[in-house]
């Protein structure tokens, strides 16, 4: 198991929690955690909730709207080019939906991963010009695709550009380009694919409304979409301690646990989730991953299709369908992770700075998954490449002291394609290529945390006594939602408690399932996920790291504790 350093965080002064007025010194310590030392921006922070957001204050973002809007008058062909995965899904599916409603002539691509590749290919856009398409909007890609733009602009196609990937050294000669990541742009640029998606689409309604009153109003309203931004969002690890981020966020769980979207409804129900009750975790941990699994393993076309179900009969296969997938996908993946993980032990690659695996039988939908696996159990960038006939992918997952986008930048001219973001990216290089490839990415990790004590820190907000832990103190901590990406929930540690009870759970057994108690109070159940190798040597007393949560079995609802990590009581290994 990864060893994990706890750093406990430092006690604000009470001179600042003084200035806290109607919030709990709990709340008060964890905004001042969060950096939030104004009361005023952490009000903001945790109460605002009316999207106040400009769409045209992005670049280009006029530009986009008049070509669509006349695109729509002319009923020029237009098609929604997405990527496969929950954020591409969501992003297709939305501004699909509202050009719909607005009464345009359009249609969703989403390349298939094997046969295609991530983002725009030439051969795709050729075929579409021939079946008479005039424009070509792209959703969550698009930004590193110059030569494609130029080959499509051949054919007399216009092409619109939204996307939230990190530019490259040219930005592509589209009519428009949307992206916030652009320097000049002064949109967020911590939208995710589908909210830039969302804001071209919240333009194109705000026109509307301008130009045609409330008689030309299509028949949608801006809160129907936000259940897809909320989904690709939360999915694409996208930052939830931005107020855009989190307004969005906030109103679109409040659509989605409405459940009004038929191919959610029947998603919901393969998953287990109840309506009223979808959290930012369990789009992370149910509803991302079973969208996810179309594109990974067959086409993403079927999870958008469940998606723009207007029926629940015509979306329950569909959600079957992704379910078997998903339970499909989890088990490629633990076998591809068992078997790169032996061969880069064998080889001693283990030791590097940066992981390079390559293997034959890796399914190219799952490489980022054990990639990211690697990364985890090993906190190494990881880079796992699927071998091809004449060249190869590879997904890649880092960690925050090695921005994996910025090598693969150094290496472009090794490359066929690439891009990302900091912690995760994709290539495609040529397989004569790959073993310069290798040595290069190696090195410039060696130069930069190679010497490292490399060694994974979690954060512990705050000290409680067992007595502190209460259903009403996860009320409180709710104000905090949503939570995820660089808002994570709240971990609070607690020293010597008594293990009362201890087991394992799960398919493989590696989750740890403990009855907890100290200083007398009643037992608290804990699990701790991929914590299930500790049984083996189990000590009597621990100190505990953990986020506080609810657990519902059989309609009873109990407090339980999400152990981050745990060690024996006094050890002095934890911090």
């Amino acid at each position: 198991m990864m060893v994990k350093r706890w750093e406990l965080l430092p006690s604000a002064p009470m001179e600042h929690l003084r200035r806290y007025r109607n919030i709990s010194p709990v709340i008060a310590q964890l905004l001042f955690n969060r950096g939030y030392e104004d009361p005023q921006a952490a009000y903001h922070f945790l109460y605002d909730k009316e999207l106040v957001a400009n769409p045209f204050e992005f670049k280009d973002m006029p530009k986009a709207v008049g070509r669509i809007r006349q695109a729509i008058r002319t009923k020029e062909l237009i098609v929604v080019y997405g990527d496969f995965d929950a954020d591409g899904v969501t992003s297709t599916t939305l501004l699909t939906q509202v050009l719909r409603a607005l009464n345009a002539n359009v249609q969703a691509y989403i390349p298939h991963r094997v046969d295609e590749g991530y983002g725009l290919n030439t051969p795709a856009l050729l075929e579409l010009a021939k079946r008479g398409v005039k424009l070509v909007i792209t959703v969550d890609c698009g930004i590193r695709s110059v030569q494609e733009v130029e080959d499509a602009k051949t054919t007399g196609m216009d092409m619109i550009i939204t996307d939230h990937h990190s530019v490259g050294s040219e930005i592509p000669d589209a009519f428009a380009v949307v992206n916030p990541q652009q320097e000049d742009c002064p949109g967020d640029s911590r939208l995710a694919g589908v909210g830039v998606s969302f804001m071209l689409a919240y333009a194109l309604l705000q026109k509307q409304m301008e130009i045609g009153g409330k008689r030309a109003y299509p028949r949608i309203r801006v809160s129907d979409l936000l259940d897809l931004v909320a989904i690709g969002t939360v999915a694409d690890i996208m930052p939830l301690n931005t107020i855009l981020n989190r307004i969005l966020v906030r109103h679109g769980l409040e659509t989605l646990n409405s459940l009004r979207r038929p191919g959610l409804r029947a998603l919901a129900e393969v998953a287990g989730l109840k309506q009223g009750q979808i959290s930012a975790e369990s789009i992370g941990f149910a509803i991302g991953p079973r969208i996810n699994a179309a594109g990974r393993l067959e086409s993403a076309m079927i999870a958008y299709k469940l998606l723009s179900s207007t029926s629940l009969d015509d979306a329950r296969p569909l959600a079957d369908e992704l379910q078997k997938l998903n339970t499909k996908r989890q088990n490629l993946t633990r076998e591809a992770q068992v078997r790169i993980r032996q061969q880069i032990e064998q080889t001693g690659e283990i030791d590097h700075s940066l992981i390079f695996a390559m293997d034959e039988h890796v399914l190219p939908g799952i490489v980022g998954l054990v990639a990211g696996r690697l990364t985890e159990e090993l906190y190494r960038p990881a880079i796992v490449l699927e071998r091809g006939e004449t060249e190869s992918r590879a997904s890649c997952r880092s960690i925050p002291q090695f921005h994996i986008t910025h090598a693969l930048d150094e290496c472009a001219d090794l490359l066929v394609r690439h891009g990302g973001h900091a912690l995760a990216a994709g290539f495609t290089v040529l397989n004569e290529n790959i073993p310069e490839l290798k040595t290069r990415l190696q090195d410039i990790a060696q130069s930069i945390i190679g010497g490292q004590i490399l060694t994974p820190t979690l954060k512990v907000d705050m000290e409680l006594d067992m007595r502190q832990v209460s259903m009403p103190l996860v009320q409180e901590l709710s104000v905090l939602e949503p939570t995820g990406h660089e808002n994570k929930p709240p971990v609070f540690m607690t020293r010597n408690v008594k293990v009362v009870d201890s087991r394992t759970v799960g398919s493989d057994n590696s989750h740890l399932k403990l009855k907890l108690t100290a200083n007398g109070e009643p037992p608290i159940d804990a699990i701790g996920f991929r914590l299930g190798e500790w049984l083996q040597d189990m000590p009597e007393f621990l100190d505990i790291a953990y986020y506080l949560e609810v657990n519902e079995y059989q309609g009873r609802r109990n407090l339980q504790l999400n152990l981050q990590d745990i060690c024996p009581a006094g050890a002095g290994a934890c911090l």
